[in-house]
């Protein structure tokens, strides 16, 4: 089983407060509803067989228009299971039919029809699926709506809510708020008619809010092709998970064929409604291409921007302007306090680290300089980090602090700046003995020598100096003793 546990960018610049209210109301809904779609459930579904079961061994009956839709609907989807039923030979399914079976007068049978398509026709205008849910065959308008938010199980539930953050809330910082819940609204309606399409006949009731996730997922792969998901794969419950990274551009697109091919194959067969799937992720990629490249999403960002950014902040303008006159301790002051109310302020800590500089206090200028580094990864910028890293040395910094340092030689192995992320990981580890970010760089220092860079030498004296570590490694031992075991391999003689 394959699980989906994160990706890169899991930060947003503000609160993804639409996200968080369409899980929550998903949830309040899910709570609300269950327990009754739990009871009415069964009853329906056994009152559904009876007729099915009726019309097999009697289709002389007249059925009126309730009964007559589910028996056409089922004999399409299901024909060798519609055979079975009318065969004569076959045991009872239950005690009603071995009872019916007895009857051979017509009109006691065909008032059995009746009363059972009275029956089905009250219960589905009192089932919350059946009002609410969509039907493809003849689908309520407010079902396009209200589907998206039912859903039959807690698993169902968890795996659309899990899906719909990992996507929605880094769609919601792209385009804004009410372009996201456009969208999201859009996405589930569109799901639904599209899967209404490929099943028209189809009388069973769908719900759940996977084809408007399907269409986040679409849209994410056009927003963010190259952002790598975090997966985990479960094999039994025997095994140890393995954990590893995929890049979107095949991850997502692969999940599409396969809906595909289990859609073209199976149908409804399998309870999934496949097409629903198909039709929201191809309705969430057009939108996103649409919106990308029609400036939309550009004007929305440029908006969030405006709100987020720092606007004539006083204390910044009063910052500059002491620093103009040569008050430097109190500009200090002033940027320390604007740092404290927007930590992730580059502009302040830009500032700060020029003050300090011009000042020639260097142990503050190299904190701040290591600050700012720190920001510009986190916005996925490494250019400018790998500036202030070098500005760093140069002025006599030391030791950058092990957390950024580490994330500074993880940005040049992203960037496929091997050598560079070799050397700064060897030079990681030698600074900070004995500490967590040295196990880190010592493991991945030996992963890039044996599988980039060819020296499995090197790569067994890291392996092992990992192996050695006094951190505790548990959740990396396995990979450790891998990474042993291909170098010495490595570095064993060929015999012809």
């Amino acid at each position: 089983m394959l699980i989906p546990i994160g990706h890169e960018n899991m930060s947003a610049r503000r609160w993804p407060v639409v996200t968080l209210a369409l899980i929550a109301i998903n949830v309040v809904v899910f709570l609300l509803t269950f327990q009754s779609l739990d009871n009415q459930a069964p009853q329906l579904k056994q009152t559904r067989i009876h007729i099915l079961l009726l019309a097999a061994m009697h289709p002389e009956l007249t059925m009126p228009q309730p009964a007559r839709e589910l028996v056409d609907d089922f004999q399409k989807r299901n024909p060798i299971v519609w055979l079975g039923a009318q065969n004569p030979k076959r045991e009872s399914l239950d005690a009603w039919e071995a009872k019916i079976r007895l009857v051979r007068d017509p009109e006691e049978l065909q008032e059995e029809m009746d009363s059972l398509t009275s029956q089905y026709a009250q219960l589905k205008g009192t089932s919350l699926l059946e009002r609410y849910a969509f039907v493809p065959a003849h689908p309520a308008p407010i079902s396009y709506v209200t589907a998206n938010f039912l859903h039959g199980g807690w698993l169902h539930l968890i795996g659309n809510m899990w899906f719909l953050w990992l996507a929605g809330f880094v769609l919601e910082d792209k385009w804004g708020r009410l372009t996201y819940t456009i969208f999201y609204f859009l996405a589930g309606a569109a799901a639904l008619q599209f899967y209404a399409w490929a099943s028209p006949g189809s009388i069973t009731p769908t719900l759940g809010a996977s084809g408007a996730v399907a269409a986040l997922m679409g849209a994410f792969l056009v927003r963010f092709p190259k952002m790598k998901i975090k997966m985990m794969w479960m094999w039994f419950i025997l095994f140890r998970p393995k954990r590893f990274m995929a890049a979107a551009y095949w991850l997502l697109p692969l999940w599409l064929l396969v809906e595909v091919f289990y859609g073209t194959l199976f149908g409804s067969a399998t309870g999934v409604a496949h097409w629903a799937h198909v039709g929201g992720f191809v309705f969430g990629a057009v939108v996103a291409t649409v919106l990308r490249f029609s400036g939309m999403e550009n004007k929305a960002n440029a908006a969030i921007e405006d709100k987020i950014a720092w606007k004539a902040d006083p204390e910044i303008d009063q910052a500059t302007d002491l620093i103009e006159k040569g008050q430097l301790d109190a500009a200090i002051a002033l940027l320390k306090n604007a740092l404290v109310k927007k930590p992730d302020s580059m502009d302040a800590y830009a500032l700060l680290q020029q003050t300090y500089l011009r000042k020639q206090d260097m142990p503050a200028f190299h904190e701040a300089t290591a600050g700012l580094c720190a920001l510009y990864l986190k916005a996925r910028e490494p250019e400018p980090a790998w500036e202030l890293y070098q500005e760093f040395l140069n002025t006599g910094g030391g030791k950058m602090p092990a957390p950024i340092w580490l994330d500074l030689c993880r940005s040049a192995e992203n960037q496929k700046s091997f050598d560079r992320a070799f050397d700064e990981y060897q030079k990681l580890a030698a600074a900070f003995p004995g500490g967590k970010e040295c196990l880190l760089a010592q493991i991945a220092a030996g992963r890039i020598s044996l599988r980039q860079l060819g020296r499995p030498q090197d790569a067994l004296r890291f392996f092992e100096s990992a192996s050695a570590s006094p951190v505790p490694h548990l959740d990396w031992e396995q990979t450790i003793a891998a990474g042993i075991r291909d170098a010495k391999t490595a570095l064993s003689p060929v015999h012809a």
